[in-house]
């Protein structure tokens, strides 16, 4: 089940957004309107689905949900560019949906600025005109320089799938011992707490670092990402972390007396866990309270660790504050699991 939904959830985890449904008002109908109007048709993130001079029209499409951006060219845009180097546009955006209508203002913003600047290139070269001095901005991103969103959003899928293996599995092994009536045989044995957690735990564990290995080749097959750093780095954070987890899962098995009781306790953490790990949103774009509880979760440590190194090429030193937090819930929360454990009832 881990693997298949690491080969699927990352096509559909999209940071991108595409065919962005847009209408143009031309009330100029000049030559750099419709120079303009060509730039937005030919990009891969709009489809021009209306072309009019009639602004009320263009919002009936917005009404309508067939539209997600208006862009209102006024009356004598070309004249006002030329003779006083400077012009106005009007974007309305249907911000029903949030995240489509930001993205999808930022695009057009940035279709229009490069618009904005070839015009004013082919400015320089005629004698006739003075425009001002343009500054030419040259952009190189670190890590990711092709920004494609799976080299980001994999690593992050990967840790959620670990997560839910070792949280889930371990959750439901101790009830299922209450469940099925041989509790009551492991209790009367000479076997210690401790040893009774670490029964429960060292199998899933393993399981845990299979799945990983596993998601990482995965991960270079299908969709070609390899690791800066260290894979001994990764796995030996991996170790860590799935301890804590492990932990956690066995603490809620400790307290829970059927499986259903347990199932709904590990999906009310697994979705706080997700909503606050930083996979989705960035945790420094939280309200305040919100950073502060993500800061209490172990998987927003595993996200920002799987991306720092296969990403960045961290080492074990980069990575020395989360090693440290991410040790401390483990010691926390098994020693809660191993004292909250009784043999007898």
């Amino acid at each position: 089940m881990p693997m298949v939904q690491l080969l699927i959830l990352p096509l559909a985890a999209d940071y991108e957004v595409r065919n962005v449904r847009i209408t143009v008002v031309d009330q100029d109908h000049s030559t750099y309107t419709r120079q303009l109007v060509d730039k937005i048709s030919a990009s891969a993130y709009f489809d021009l689905i209306h072309y009019g001079n009639s602004y009320e029209e263009a919002l009936q499409f917005i009404e309508e949900d067939k539209a997600e951006l208006i862009l209102n060219i006024p009356p004598l845009f070309e004249k006002q560019l030329l003779t006083e180097n400077t012009a106005s546009l009007f974007i309305a955006v249907n911000a029903i949906n949030g995240v489509k209508a930001n993205l999808g203002g930022v695009y057009l913003r940035n279709i229009i600025s490069d618009f904005n600047q070839d015009i004013r290139m082919d400015w320089i070269q005629s004698p006739g005109f003075s425009p001002r001095p343009i500054i030419q901005i040259s952009a190189l991103n670190w890590f990711n320089p092709l920004l494609n969103y799976q080299y980001f959003m994999v690593p992050g899928i990967l840790v959620i799938l670990v997560t839910m293996v070792g949280a889930f599995l371990s959750a439901l092994n101790i009830v299922k011992e209450k469940e099925v009536g041989t509790i009551e045989q492991i209790n009367v044995t000479p076997i210690r707490k401790h040893q009774f957690i670490l029964g429960k735990l060292i199998p899933f564990w393993i399981l845990g670092l299979i799945v990983l290995g596993i998601g990482m080749v995965l991960s270079w097959l299908f969709y070609g990402i390899v690791s800066e750093g260290s894979l001994g780095t990764v796995f030996t954070f991996a170790a860590l972390y799935l301890l804590a987890v492990l932990g956690l899962g066995l603490l809620v098995s400790t307290y829970s007396q059927t499986q259903q009781q347990s199932m709904l306790i590990s999906f009310f953490f697994m979705m706080i866990f997700v909503l606050l790990s930083g996979l989705y949103t960035a945790i420094e774009s939280m309200p305040m309270w919100a950073q502060i509880f993500a800061r209490f979760n172990p998987v927003t440590y595993f996200i920002e660790v799987m991306r720092m190194v296969v990403l960045r090429g961290s080492s074990l030193f980069d990575i020395r504050y989360h090693i440290l937090v991410v040790t401390l819930f483990a010691i926390v929360l098994n020693g809660w699991a191993i004292l909250n454990y009784k043999k007898r009832v």
